[in-house]
């Protein structure tokens, strides 16, 4: 009985489960070693891997978020489909008792709410060091607040929500971009291209996917042949036709009449013109429709792949589940690397270890080496770090408001 007893605390006490979705751990592991080349060991061989990997870990993180709403509605540890009424989209009658081991949806936002502030803490924290890299966490913690408006919403109201985003969210976070440079909070939210609204389409259709069987060879198909169906004619359409359009609205600007902003202006008289040229261009970050679309389908290929072979080849995936049990540390971990090499006196952009022979390999090497022994940790650092401060404004059990 107490072995029993021991057994069912050890997720709540930071152990890992075994009911993880191991093809997914690995993807989102896949993601952090990505985005240690793109900083570390970039060249033209590896350059795919700029921007897409950010775009594979936000829809890891949305398939998670509803995992992680699963749980609270359910009860469960790590299961992989939602529970009936929150596929549905609905709540417990008011007043009445949760059933035991069950935590209310009250429960679940004040969990979300102490995640994101510790993230967001992290991501300021990251920023005050002034590293060569572009920090991302602020957004990210804005990412879970937002979700909150969608986690208990229909998987139809998902599927539309994150169609919609896809095409409003660009345009709209360019318009932000203009209008709120110097709010920091109002750009975290739709700022930019690496605002939370600019990953807002990729993070909901995890969400979307998050409600899905998982475990099903069926539903692994489906998601490669629906990243195909979404990368191959994006891609084709962003190398044959995007240039002339891009072309077509810098002309236009170009005739439109320009008026240097004020600084001394009161809002939105001190505000930059609204880059709409950025929108038409396929880059890293970049934060367009077209940028979405083409990550959003190589990762949905990949994580559809890795979902279809994850029996077949588990014990080559645990050593890039490993990376993505420790993601925030790990990714933590490179802005300090990159900020204590600047104290020494060396820039870690300038070193150009891509260039060396396998430099890429040997970073990849090193982080999920470094993964590795993480993971034997009682806790990865932040990760246990974030779970201790979660618990400080965890309420007890009671009934659903």
């Amino acid at each position: 009985m107490k072995q029993k007893e021991k057994r069912q605390r050890l997720p709540e006490g930071g152990k890992r489960s075994s009911k993880r979705l191991l093809a997914l751990d690995a993807a989102r592991g896949l993601a952090v070693i990505g985005m240690f080349v793109q900083h570390f060991a970039l060249n033209q061989t590896n350059s795919f891997v700029s921007g897409n990997t950010m775009i594979l870990f936000m829809l890891c993180s949305g398939i998670s978020y509803t995992l992680m709403g699963s749980k609270e509605s359910s009860g469960g540890e790590g299961e992989p489909q939602m529970g009936k009424d929150v596929a549905a989209g609905r709540d417990m009658p008011a007043g009445k008792a949760l059933p035991e081991g069950k935590e209310s949806p009250g429960k679940f936002r004040t969990r979300v709410l102490a995640r994101s502030v510790f993230i967001d803490l992290i991501g300021y924290f990251l920023i005050m060091l002034n590293g060569p890299f572009a920090v991302v966490l602020p957004a990210y913690a804005m990412l879970f607040l937002l979700a909150l408006f969608l986690i208990r919403r229909s998987t139809k109201t998902l599927v539309l929500s994150a169609v919609l985003l896809f095409l409003l969210a660009p345009p709209l976070m360019m318009i932000g971009l203009s209008l709120f440079s110097g709010a920091a909070l109002l750009g975290d939210i739709a700022g930019g291209p690496l605002s939370a609204l600019a990953w807002m389409p990729v993070f909901v259709t995890g969400m979307a996917i998050g409600r899905l069987n998982l475990k099903s060879t069926r539903t692994a198909g489906r998601l490669t042949a629906l990243g195909a169906g979404i990368l191959i004619p994006s891609k084709l359409f962003a190398v044959f036709c995007l240039p002339g359009l891009r072309m077509a609205v810098e002309n236009r600007m170009l005739q439109a009449a320009y008026t240097e902003p004020d600084p001394y202006a009161v809002w939105p008289g001190n505000t930059q013109p609204v880059q709409w040229h950025l929108l038409f261009m396929d880059m890293p970050q970049g934060g367009s429709l077209f940028e979405l679309l083409i990550g959003t389908g190589g990762a949905l290929i990949l994580l559809g792949l890795l979902l279809l072979l994850e029996k077949r080849l588990s014990a080559l995936y645990r050593p890039f589940a490993c990376v993505g049990q420790c993601a925030l540390t790990l990714y933590v971990l490179q802005f300090l690397i990159a900020w204590g090499a600047a104290v020494a006196g060396v820039e870690v952009t300038s070193l150009d270890i891509g260039s060396l022979f396998l430099g890429d390999v040997m970073v990849a090497a090193a982080v999920t080496v470094t993964g590795c022994l993480l993971v034997k940790l009682p806790c990865a650092w932040l990760e246990g770090a974030i779970r201790r401060f979660t618990r400080l404004f965890e309420c007890g059990p009671g009934t659903v408001r």
